[in-house]
C-alpha cells in the first residue's frame, strides 16, 4: 500500500489502512515515546494514545511536509500532553547536583551507539529529559518547548544546559564519551538516535 493509499484509507476510517499506517510508523514512534516515558510500558501507553489522536486528526493533514514528520509531531505532543496531565515533567534535580552544573567545552567521538545514548538520557529527572528531548532532538525552540510546558523560556534553557551537564557526566561516567568541545558537536552527539 503507497503512503497516499494509507493516508485516503484513514481518512476513511479504513481498518486495513489503519492498521497499515500503524505497523508502518509504530517501530520509529515507539522510539520516539520510550524518550520521554518513565519505562517501555509507559512509551506503549502514550504511542497507543498518540495514534489514537492520529487517526482522529488525520484529516487534518495538508501535505505540506512529510507525513511521517506530521505523525512524529502528534506522538510528541501526546507525549507531552501526558507529563502534563500526570505533572511528571515538573520534577527536578535534587539541590545536591545544582551545585556541580557547569558547562564544559571539550571533545565528543564521532560516532555514540544509539541506544546507550538513549538509556543515559532516561536517566535524567524527566523534566531535563524532556526538555532534551525536545530542544537537541526533536529540533524545536525554547520558546516553543516554553509554550508547549507552561513554562518559562529562561526555565526552558536552564532546564536544558543542566540536562546536557547531567547527560554529558552521565555519558563520561559510563565511559561512552569524552567532554564534548562546542555546543554543535553536542547536538550532533545526542541527535545521532
Amino acid at each position: 500500500m503507497t503512503e497516499e493509499a494509507i493516508l485516503k484509507g484513514c481518512v476513511r476510517n479504513d481498518a486495513a489502512a489503519q492498521r497499515e499506517l500503524y505497523n508502518q510508523y509504530s517501530p520509529k514512534m515507539l522510539a520516539v515515546c520510550y524518550r520521554f516515558a518513565h519505562n517501555r510500558e509507559d512509551a506503549e501507553d502514550m504511542l497507543q494514545e498518540g495514534f489514537i489522536k492520529v487517526f482522529t486528526q488525520i484529516h487534518s493533514f495538508e501535505n505540506r511536509g512529510s507525513f511521517e514528520g506530521w505523525i512524529r509531531r502528534v506522538i510528541v505532543h501526546t507525549c507531552i500532553n501526558i507529563l502534563k496531565k500526570n505533572k511528571k515533567f515538573n520534577e527536578s534535580v535534587d539541590l545536591i547536583h545544582a551545585t556541580r552544573l557547569q558547562v564544559r567545552e571539550d571533545s565528543v567521538p564521532a560516532v555514540i551507539q544509539a541506544k546507550q545514548v538513549v538509556e543515559c538520557i532516561r536517566m535524567l529527572p524527566i523534566g531535563y529529559r524532556t526538555v532534551l528531548n525536545l530542544y537537541a532532538v526533536e529540533g524545536y525552540s525554547h520558546r516553543e518547548i516554553a509554550h508547549m510546558l507552561d513554562i518559562e523560556e529562561s526555565t526552558s534553557r536552564s532546564q536544558y544546559t543542566r540536562a546536557k551537564v547531567m547527560l554529558e557526566d552521565i555519558l563520561v561516567r559510563k565511559k561512552i564519551l569524552t567532554r564534548p568541545r562546542s555546543e554543535a558537536d553536542w547536538l550532533a552527539a545526542v541527535a545521532q538516535r
